[in-house]
């Protein structure tokens, strides 16, 4: 799964910090998001689309295959 997290995060001027305080996770996991290396659960997808004010699919969608 690919990720536009980072790119809104920062278009907020948010720190990893204050996006997973916001939303209830740690720092470190809102860096995995953004690095690629875990995929959110429903759940946390939703609560940033939320935070964001936009839907999932801005923020997270599929790669394409090869």
């Amino acid at each position: 799964m690919e990720s536009n997290l980072r790119e809104s995060r920062e278009r907020e001027g948010l720190s990893q910090g204050d996006l997973g305080e916001a939303v209830g996770v740690t720092r470190q996991t809102i860096n995995a998001i953004e690095r690629g290396r875990y995929d959110p659960s429903l759940e946390l997808a939703l609560k940033l689309a939320a935070h964001f004010d936009c839907p999932v699919e801005d923020l997270f969608h599929l790669e394409e295959p090869p």
